[in-house]
């Protein structure tokens, strides 16, 4: 073949890919517009034009796991097995086109890549996992089965410690020894920094001022300052030295009294033995000011406390790259 032919073949190819995942768009486009329906019902929308390809991107959605096959008195029927909407189309695609390896796959699109080009906070957890389990079996690559285990996992992926071998493999063929060696190897792992930290963070620091606890909350909870866009309610347990022994998540959503209560802020007080307490939220909008609301929730927990017997020693609004202590404000303000 001449270097002129083999060019027109490739470009042949490339315009054969490019329409196949236009196809493949106007599909799951449509897909996406029904919560249940049968093959006939997408073909009408479509038309007869992707006839045979309709039916073949339905099958590959079953297989993947993200739609549910049906018998129904009226015949076959599809349903979403998840948020149809939270379903990333994109990478699923492009490993229909390109094939099942990654390396046969976009760049942009490959989980390591993505990690050295945007860092690992912002890979999504099949493309974490696609890392780990390294390369793929036969019709299903790394990236295939990393979805897989996300999509059972759905929103515990706490539970993803106390999977075993089988387990894993009931959720993708890709899932070997040494991947499984690999993901548990991980998840220990991260268990271990994490603790690290948290042991650097209490030897470190003692929270005995506003100022110190406005320190220490810019640190430990920048992510909430800079980029939680709901309010988030979360509460610090100190030992006898004011320093933290662990922090905990009590809500999300608009403060106010009836969301914080009491009990569930100081059940995780009372679980770590703590000498006393640090309470601290965000304010989305960039202005940490305290409300009026903030500071109700702060009397209302002051009073338990005296009850309860472990003082809270302040509360600290973040927003962005700021902070304010309540403690320190009301003294200010002659609240």
């Amino acid at each position: 073949m001449t270097r002129t032919s083999k060019g027109t073949a490739a470009k042949a190819e490339m315009v054969s890919q490019a329409e196949r995942k236009h196809v493949y768009h106007v599909v799951i486009s449509r897909l996406r517009s029904q919560v249940e329906f049968d093959l006939q019902e997408i073909r009408e929308c479509i038309g007869d034009e992707h006839r045979s390809m309709t039916a073949r991107i339905v099958r590959e959605l079953v297989r993947h796991g993200t739609l549910e096959s049906l018998k129904t008195a009226q015949g076959r029927r599809y349903r979403w097995s998840s948020d149809r909407e939270a379903f990333d189309a994109e990478p699923w695609i492009n490993a229909q086109i390109n094939g099942t390896q990654l390396t046969a796959t976009p760049v942009q699109d490959r989980p390591r890549e993505r990690l050295m080009q945007l860092g690992s906070a912002q890979l999504r957890t099949a493309e974490l996992l696609a890392i780990l389990i390294r390369s793929g079996r036969p019709g299903e690559s790394a990236l295939q089965a990393g979805e897989r285990i996300a999509n059972r996992l759905g929103d515990r992926l706490e539970s993803l410690a106390g999977l075993g071998l089988a387990e894993l493999k009931e959720c993708s063929r890709a899932i070997n020894e040494p991947a499984f060696c690999q993901i548990m190897a991980g998840i220990e792992l991260g268990r271990r920094v994490a603790a690290a930290l948290d042991d650097g963070l209490r030897s470190r620091i003692r929270i005995t001022s506003p100022a110190t606890a406005v320190q220490f909350c810019l640190s430990r909870f920048s992510r909430l300052a800079r980029e939680a866009r709901q309010e988030e309610f979360h509460m610090v347990t100190l030992d006898t030295k004011n320093q933290p022994i662990a922090s905990h998540q009590i809500t999300v959503g608009t403060l106010r009294n009836s969301l914080v209560h009491p009990r569930e802020v100081f059940r995780p007080a009372i679980r770590d033995a703590a000498n006393c307490i640090l309470v601290v939220h965000n304010h989305p909008s960039g202005d940490p000011t305290p409300s009026d609301q903030d500071i109700s929730v702060t009397e209302r927990l002051e009073s338990a406390a005296e009850i309860i017997g472990i003082p809270v020693i302040d509360h600290i609004v973040v927003a962005g790259d700021k902070a304010i202590s309540l403690q320190e404000w009301r003294t200010q303000n002659r609240w």
